[in-house]
């Protein structure tokens, strides 16, 4: 399948890649637009404690809250379950499956239970990222596209890469770590052309174009931070360890609560994502730090600089909160719950290296813009996006050095504990419970 698919992008057709260009800059505008959307309406959607704490308080008020996000996620579920299975979770293993035509994208139902479910979710304070599904809502409107055109299949595999692209680009704003991430997370399921390579970068630069006109320019998580100096890289090497291993259990983590959710769906419907929604809930009014995807909570402790104490704990529940909303089977992604987990061990070591040495001039944000990067890429096995999405994200390109230096120790961390991308391992279980075999690479390591 792969000579036949080079075939189709031999060089030697400006018609056709024109043509590839012009639908990929279409996808990629789609995408901008329908993610915007999709972002603004879990904003909105999210700001429902404020609404309840105007008019209930106490007991009556976390009461209220659980009730209310416990109902969100059985709902999201429910939709999701009668609707569109392969909706739940991120997504991203789906596109990784489709790429090597494992999976299929049903655009007509996943566009649609992917936005709707995915407000309700998210909107719900369950511990989910909206990038995942933006990836999925991405590939979903290229798949429109390529169908709506009547593209050649190595065209709509391509379209489905550009689609991914512009759907990060959307989510982060980083166009950058948008077109690394795709082409690193699918160069082994789809032999990329000039033309393939071309359409997600041009996805991946409409989508950003769309997503700045409606919504700013500005990084998504703008954090201070200046230059480390040299001697604080045995620091950052040493957080780089500490986040390989965070990563390798986090992945492991992930996969057992999804395999004990399944379990508790045979014996009690929807029982798992009921008591999931109410503790998220109630942790809404009691710690609303703890929960939500993170991006606010990120900027929050830059500002208000917490105790060593009160980080460990939230590390310790926005670890536990994550793995459990994500196993809920609810749309919704990891990436922003990684950056948010990594921010508060960042912020953590940074304190804690504050107070063993307060004359050095340790900066707590420099460790935990580090971490960001790092537990992303322990989690993912991806150091070079890590860094790209990290610098795209803050803006904090004084500190390239230190945060390669943290990336790589945790990519070599997580490699020596045994540990494997996480999309990797996702879609090898939605394989199995599919009833396929996962192929295997020529080095005989399957999907790895």
């Amino acid at each position: 399948m792969d000579e036949d698919l080079l075939a189709q992008g031999r060089p030697g057709d400006p018609k056709g890649e024109a043509r590839f260009m012009a639908l990929a800059l279409l996808a990629g505008s789609i995408t901008g637009f329908v993610g915007s959307l999709f972002h603004k309406a879990i904003d909105s959607a999210v700001a429902w404690p404020d609404w309840i704490a105007l008019r209930l308080d106490g007991l009556a008020l976390v009461c209220a809250a659980a009730a209310i996000a416990m109902a969100g996620a059985v709902i999201a579920v429910a939709i999701v379950r009668a609707f569109a299975p392969e909706a739940g979770g991120s997504g991203v293993q789906e596109i990784e499956g489709a790429m090597e035509g494992l999976r299929e994208v049903r655009w007509r139902r996943v566009l649609p239970v992917k936005f709707f479910a995915g407000v309700i979710a998210m909107g719900s304070g369950l511990v989910l990222g909206r990038e995942g599904p933006t990836i999925h809502i991405g590939a979903s409107a290229s798949a429109a596209v390529a169908e709506t055109f009547r593209t050649t299949e190595l065209e709509r595999r391509g379209l489905l890469a550009s689609g991914a692209a512009a759907g990060l680009a959307c989510a982060f704003n980083a166009p950058l770590a948008a077109v690394l991430f795709v082409i690193e997370e699918t160069h082994k399921e789809f032999p990329y052309t000039f033309r393939t390579y071309l359409g997600v970068i041009l996805a991946a630069i409409a989508s950003t174009v769309v997503t700045e006109i409606m919504g700013g320019t500005r990084p998504d998580l703008p954090l201070a931070a200046g230059a480390a100096p040299l001697a604080f890289l045995p620091a950052f090497l040493l957080l780089g360890i500490v986040l390989g291993v965070v990563g390798r259990v986090l992945n492991a983590a992930i996969l057992k609560a999804l395999a004990f959710a399944s379990r508790c769906q045979q014996r009690l419907p929807y029982a798992y994502p009921a008591v999931i929604g109410a503790v998220v809930g109630a942790l809404l009014i009691l710690l609303p730090q703890a929960v939500t995807g993170g991006e606010s909570v990120i900027l929050q402790l830059a500002s208000a600089h917490p105790g060593l104490s009160l980080l460990l704990a939230l590390a310790a529940i926005r670890f536990v909160t994550m793995v459990g909303s994500y196993s809920s089977g609810v749309p919704g992604g990891i990436f922003a719950p990684i950056l948010s987990l990594a921010a508060c061990i960042g912020f953590a070591f940074g304190e804690g290296a504050r107070a063993l040495a307060p004359a050095a001039g340790f900066d707590p944000t420099a460790f935990a813009i580090a971490a960001m990067g790092a537990l992303f890429t322990a989690s993912v096995r991806a150091p070079i996006v890590g860094v790209a999405l990290t610098l795209e994200l803050t803006g904090s390109y004084a500190l390239v050095v230190p945060l390669m230096v943290a990336c790589f120790a945790a990519d070599l961390t997580a490699q020596w504990c045994g540990g494997r991308p996480i999309y990797t391992q996702l879609l090898e279980r939605t394989l199995a419970q599919a009833g396929v075999k996962a192929p295997q690479r020529p080095d005989g390591t399957g999907l790895a």
